[in-house]
């Protein structure tokens, strides 16, 4: 695998690298990220782009982050997929499965640069080895329980695991939301930086990891993301098939409680 044959392959990803470290910018049209669930969506796309960076030997560091002043806060209504449950489920759930996985098996450092707040699908930038904040970033999950869907993504994985069992329950079941200079108090972010400082740092420490030998690049991400791996192999199935189940069932149960009334 080679740059040329996928940084220009994904409408919702800008790919660029620059001696060895490949940033990864989401964005939604150009602008801050949105999250939809078609086959056209971030939620297709990451699976496969994480596959091909961790296929091209040239990559030593990777840079992930969103394009504008924030993550993930809202979800695409125009890009929504349409498709009955039925045929969905199966597609959501192995592009679930990929979303996680192949990110956790890039063979190199990954930096996560939290460019604002991130509502939605927060971990793909706190499961990184190096995790920038900008100070105006928040962390929240208002994609599950929120919105009455059950937290069986990986995040049920992540955030207990993060803010531990007690807070990140708390967390998931409440929408709390975490400010930045908090969520380094807890653990979760390493440094906290004005936003036009963001990218330079992360920039500043992917240039420094790259200068390492390859080789301990690559073992030193394969030791630190060994236990991540082994949860999220653990948990991560079974936790999108009772997300599944309750998108299925939960309708059903709501109009059967209505009528009952």
């Amino acid at each position: 695998m080679k740059l040329e044959d996928y940084k220009d392959k994904y409408g919702s990803i800008n790919i660029t690298r620059n001696d060895g470290v490949i940033e990864l910018a989401m964005h939604t049209k150009g602008g801050p990220p949105k999250w939809g669930t078609t086959g056209k969506s971030l939620h297709a796309d990451l699976p496969d782009a994480f596959l091909d960076v961790a296929r091209d030997p040239e990559n030593r560091v990777v840079i992930l982050t969103g394009t504008g002043d924030s993550f993930i806060t809202n979800f695409d209504m125009d890009d929504m997929s349409q498709e009955g449950q039925a045929k969905m489920w199966p597609r959501i759930y192995e592009e679930g499965v990929g979303l996680l996985n192949n990110l956790l098996a890039i063979p190199v450092p990954v930096i996560g640069a939290v460019n604002g707040p991130a509502f939605i699908h927060a971990e793909l930038l706190v499961l990184s080895d190096i995790v920038l904040a900008a100070e105006h970033a928040e962390f929240a999950d208002f994609a599950h329980v929120p919105g009455r869907t059950v937290p069986g993504d990986g995040v049920h994985v992540i955030w207990p695991m993060l803010l531990g069992p007690n807070r990140g329950r708390y967390f998931l079941l409440t929408g709390e939301r975490i400010a930045a200079e908090e969520a380094k108090q807890l653990g979760v972010v390493g440094e906290v930086l004005a936003a036009d400082g963001l990218l330079p740092r992360a920039r500043e420490l992917a240039t420094q990891l790259a200068q390492l030998p390859l080789p301990v690049l690559r073992y030193t991400r394969q030791v630190l993301v060994h236990d991540l791996r082994c949860r999220m192999m653990n948990g991560l199935g079974s936790g999108l098939a009772h997300e599944a189940l309750a998108s299925v069932t939960a309708p059903a149960f709501m109009e059967s409680a209505e009528g009952e009334r």
